[in-house]
């Protein structure tokens, strides 16, 4: 009797092919799957003629670091602005203004922006800032400060 000394080798290694295959159709399945779930219900809402909720008209009012002055993308001048202004209270009673200025522009030029925004009878001055964390704009004006 001839003995071979055969040598099985043991597989060692996990054959992931399938397992990528069955992930995937899963995946498929839950995308398929999900928009179904968040559905609503189905009514019919009845109709009015008369509008309750007026739509709000919002106007950004932008000052430049070199102090250039634009409403929403028009450029105006102060002189010109409360005129501006005044047409908009004019055409809509309930308009806002979201005043955005540069951190580097004086305090002065700021309030008297503000001063015209009022003086054109809008009541709704609204101010944009960046939000971010304190400590972040604390070490920017550090850095400003020195830079100066």
């Amino acid at each position: 009797m001839i003995f071979e000394s055969r040598h099985r080798r043991f597989l060692a290694e996990i054959n992931v092919i399938p397992l990528v295959d069955v992930v995937l159709v899963l995946l498929v399945i839950f995308m398929v799957t999900a928009p179904m779930l968040y559905r609503g219900i189905d009514i019919k809402l009845p109709t009015s003629t008369s509008n309750t909720i007026k739509p709000e008209e919002r106007i950004v009012l932008t000052i430049e670091r070199d102090q250039k002055l634009y409403l929403d993308k028009d450029p105006v001048s102060v002189a010109q602005l409360e005129l501006k202004l005044r047409a908009l209270k004019e055409r809509n009673a309930d308009v806002s203004v979201y005043l955005r200025a540069d951190r580097s522009i004086p305090y002065g030029t700021v309030v008297q922006v503000m001063d015209g925004v009022k003086r054109s009878g809008i009541e709704k001055l609204g101010m944009v800032t960046d939000p971010g964390a304190p400590e972040r704009v604390t070490e920017d004006l550090i850095k400003e400060r020195r830079g100066r």
